[in-house]
């Protein structure tokens, strides 16, 4: 069978205030931010992506910050937690980096025989990093943490589901996902070959209330295919499993395709090239606002109109 479902490709926020956003994540988590560019539909808003040192898929979490916007609520029909993977031999440094920072954390816990830590950020988005060697992707040493204490990007992320068996067909029967582990109403998958990138945890929520979106939502998240044709191959089977999946949608850095999964979460899947260096460089990735062409006609508006972000 063909792939067509690799793994988890990025997961987008929605956030307050801009320069807080930068600098929590370049600067506490170490993230390199690797393009500063404008929400396609509402220009006057910027999509901020940070991931590893390139932005490869299943490593990038993406921005829309709106200034000043209410804060969301966690709840079911949410994607709650964004987990992170970090070595093994990272802990005392995390914890010890968070706390530093005035950054309250729980734990550390165990789930799945791994060991985690939880937080939030400003705006109350939910963090996890999970501490294991079997990430075998580099660290990037930013000059603030060292790369082999460095985030290695995705881990897993949390669906929290009132009825979570459609999401759990979904995932199986068209998203090429597999059932690898059962916790306490937790029910892990995985894509592909599996490991840190490539899981996704169903966790069945019947007493939570329902989500509110706002400050610290996820808008959504996406999952990667290889290819423009993989992409057209999964709409068809979406489609034809009786999901109203979009037309393809080109977001220069990727095509994409959204849906909304049983449970109410956007879903994405996107594609993995042509990727974050069709426009700037690799070494200079995030340092220049990028539009798309349709926007680049009103640049010196747009950019009169954003904050100014300063990279510490």
């Amino acid at each position: 069978m063909e792939t067509l479902i690799n793994g988890l490709h990025h997961v987008t926020t929605l956030a307050g205030d801009t320069q807080r956003n930068v600098d929590y994540y370049t600067d506490i988590l170490g993230l390199r931010l690797v393009k500063k560019t404008v929400n396609f539909d509402a220009p006057d808003v910027y999509h901020l992506y940070y991931g590893n040192e390139t932005g490869s898929p299943g490593t990038i979490l993406t921005f829309f910050p709106y200034g000043q916007l209410p804060r969301g609520r966690k709840g079911v029909g949410q994607l709650t937690y964004t987990a992170f993977s970090a070595p093994t031999a990272s802990l005392s440094f995390w914890m010890d980096r968070l706390h530093e920072r005035n950054i309250p954390y729980a734990g550390p816990y165990k789930r799945f025989s791994e060991t985690f830590v939880r937080f939030e950020d400003f705006d109350g988005m939910g963090i996890e990093l999970v501490f294991t060697d079997e990430d075998q992707r580099p660290g990037w040493d930013n000059g603030r943490i060292p790369a082999e204490y460095a985030v290695r990007g995705f881990h897993t992320v949390t669906l929290n589901e009132l009825n979570p068996d459609r999401t759990i067909k979904l995932l199986t029967e068209t998203m090429q996902h597999t059932l690898v582990g059962e916790e306490e109403g937790r029910f892990r998958f995985k894509a592909g070959s599996g490991g840190p990138g490539n899981f996704v945890d169903v966790l069945h929520s019947p007493k939570d209330v329902h989500a509110l979106q706002g400050a610290g939502s996820v808008h959504h998240v996406a999952f990667s295919t290889d290819s423009d044709e993989t992409q057209l191959i999964i709409q068809e089977q979406l489609s034809e499993a009786g999901y109203n999946v979009t037309p393809v949608q080109d977001r220069n850095y990727f095509n994409s395709i959204y849906f909304r999964e049983p449970g109410g979460i956007l879903f994405e899947v996107a594609t993995n090239p042509p990727g974050f260096a069709i426009d700037e460089s690799a070494a200079e990735l995030g340092t220049a606002l990028k539009l798309p062409a349709q926007y680049e006609s009103r640049r010196a508006t747009i950019e009169a109109e954003l904050p100014a972000i300063v990279l510490k």
